[in-house]
């Protein structure tokens, strides 16, 4: 009788930020960056700022948090955004 081992890692922690690089990398990745500009240019004129000038998202910021709730964004479906973001 041979005897299988099995070694289960666990899956790697969801990042709660990565820089502006990966985060819109991400989006263009996604087929996202133009419903995220638009989107952004809706907004009022610190949104605006905070998206084109910020060095990385923070997926807990209101900002974040109103934007992936515009897009119908599920709380899986952004930990797979930031886990996707942060391989770039």
């Amino acid at each position: 009788m041979s005897v299988i081992t099995i070694r289960l890692t666990p899956p790697a922690p969801v990042p709660d930020s990565v820089s502006a690089r990966q985060f819109k990398l991400q989006l263009l990745a996604s087929g996202l960056l133009d419903a995220v500009e638009a989107w952004v240019s809706s907004q009022d004129r610190s949104v605006q700022i905070a998206f084109e000038y910020s060095g990385s998202f923070v997926r807990s910021e209101p900002m974040m948090q109103q934007g992936f709730a515009a897009l119908g964004f599920t709380e899986a479906k952004i930990d797979a955004f930031f886990a996707a973001a942060a391989s770039l």
